[in-house]
């Protein structure tokens, strides 16, 4: 045993027996105790570290069930050959270091798509989880429907009725594993070849979706209050893809009005729709939330998707349709071949979530938590407001600064980056232009509401005359602390 240094932490908040199976784990690993050699017994080592022998026990059976160690009746435990594992490991560790390499890494990070992990209930997703893995329900492991469980269904259009005032019915739901997925679906849903309507800028994922399969995307204008209904009209489209609530990444919010126009554009063909993109509608800071445009549709326009990626974590990956009752028979053909692509434990996991108020408790929370951010970064830029536009403000996690200095979009980024700070262009999200080079250095950007200008068979006017130098950036606040803005900023006030 003397060659078992074991130091233990009782002040510590991990087990004392988690303790010894990390410092076993480790020195088996890096060959501090090589293949064969023999480990004191579980008594003796546990008099020898002052502990009970039940906490070595635990230790010794974890090494075991991990192939670590082996008992060896009426000899005791000794050291597995491991020899593959270590190198196995060795390797993964050089390939994560020389992808970290590549990857730059910023000091201050204002990523549009951070959220904040470090106030994520921890304690109550583990309750939830060992509750519902305790039942031993063996259906829990098989295929369930397809649309997604009921139960979750009928808590989503629980939480759509109160939260966003949809009134739909269980059966008009679909879960899937992200945005993407259901995107994915409803193209098999309508077939190849629709033209689909799409903003710039626009959310980026869904455009270059959308145009890997087979759909031909038609880029409309929009204007202060959105998608411009004339443009729509013009465009020949079948399908507007929009973000009512909460447009991304330019921060607007379409006024009633307008959603009126647009739910009129799509009722006057059976083969039009809207899809109504409600990523982050959760996180608003001036008013009441803003009704979802599927509350007022009474014609059965409205194809609706929602995710608790944006409010809960990115990794839960859970996103749901909410379908017309007019598309339902279309589902029920083609879609429904297609399994459910979200574990049943997770559905009912986070419907246990929701019911239990755990939800509601956990939006309120992040909601002060983004607030408080989104007003220490306001007051922080206010001496900004000599060299730039601040715009996006009301909602989300994130805002647009224009500059009107002279100073453009590229030159910022490199000016933030070069001090530890990570600023992002407005410019990657346009779409539509086929020189993708072109369209970043050129950009639209008045007073913070951008207009793409499109040329058309119809238009006269020179594009590239027509679009000035882009000078917009992005700083998403969501996971960067608050004593961390106040540095950051104060880093690009001097760079910038």
């Amino acid at each position: 045993m003397n060659d078992l240094t074991i130091s233990l932490d009782a002040g510590s908040p991990v087990p004392l027996y988690e303790q010894i199976y990390q410092y076993l784990k480790q020195e088996i690993q890096n060959g501090g105790l090589p293949f064969g050699k023999r480990l004191p017994s579980t008594r003796n080592l546990a008099n020898y570290l002052q502990v009970s022998r039940t906490t070595v026990d635990m230790a010794y059976g974890q090494l075991v069930s991990e192939g670590y160690i082996e008992a060896v009746p009426y000899r005791g435990y000794f050291v597995c050959e491991l020899e593959g594992i270590y190198n196995l490991e060795t390797e993964c560790k050089r390939k994560t270091s020389a992808v970290q390499q590549v990857k730059q890494e910023f000091q201050y990070d204002f990523s549009p798509s951070g959220v904040d992990l470090n106030n994520f209930p921890h304690n109550v997703w583990r309750k939830l989880s060992k509750n519902i893995l305790m039942e031993d329900n063996k259906k829990f492991f098989q295929l369930g429907d397809p649309q997604g469980e009921y139960e979750f269904r009928t808590t989503i259009a629980e939480y759509l009725h109160q939260a966003r005032g949809m009134s739909v019915s269980p059966e008009q739901i679909v879960v899937g594993a992200g945005n993407d997925f259901l995107l994915l679906l409803l193209c098999n849903m309508f077939g190849i070849r629709k033209k689909f309507a799409m903003e710039s800028p626009t959310y980026r994922k869904a455009y270059d979706l959308l145009s890997n399969l087979s759909n031909e995307v038609r880029i409309v204008e929009m204007d202060e209050a959105g998608m411009r209904i004339d443009s729509l009209e013009a465009s020949g489209a079948d399908i507007a893809y929009v973000m009512p609530s909460h447009h991304f990444p330019l921060g607007i919010v379409m006024p009633v009005k307008r959603r009126m126009q647009l739910l009129e554009w799509a009722s006057r063909s059976e083969e039009r729709y809207i899809i109504e993109d409600d990523y982050d509608s959760e996180f608003r800071y001036r008013g009441k939330p803003i009704p979802a445009l599927q509350g007022f549709d009474r014609n059965g326009k409205v194809i609706y998707i929602g995710t608790f990626s944006k409010s809960i974590a990115p990794a839960i990956r859970v996103s749901y349709l909410v379908l017309p009752e007019r598309l339902m028979e279309t589902y029920r053909r083609r879609g429904r071949m297609i399994s459910s692509t979200v574990s049943r434990v997770d559905q009912l996991l986070i419907s246990d979530f929701l019911n239990g108020g755990y939800y509601e408790r956990h939006l309120n929370k992040m909601r002060t938590v983004y607030k408080s951010r989104h007003d220490l970064l306001l007051e922080e830029l206010k001496d900004f407001q000599n060299i730039c536009t601040i715009s996006g403000e009301n909602a989300g996690v994130h805002i647009l600064l224009t500059f009107h200095n002279g100073m453009t979009e590229e030159e910022a980024i490199r000016r933030a980056a070069e001090v530890g700070v990570g600023v992002y262009g407005l410019s990657r999200y346009f779409v539509g232009n086929e020189n993708e080079n072109e369209q970043k250095s050129k950009l639209p950007v008045k007073e913070a509401i951008v207009e793409k200008k499109v040329a058309d068979q119809e238009k006269t006017v020179d594009q590239k005359n027509a679009m000035p130098e882009s000078s917009t950036v992005i700083l998403g606040y969501a996971n960067v602390e608050e004593n961390e803005i106040r540095t950051a900023v104060e880093l690009l006030r001097n760079v910038w």
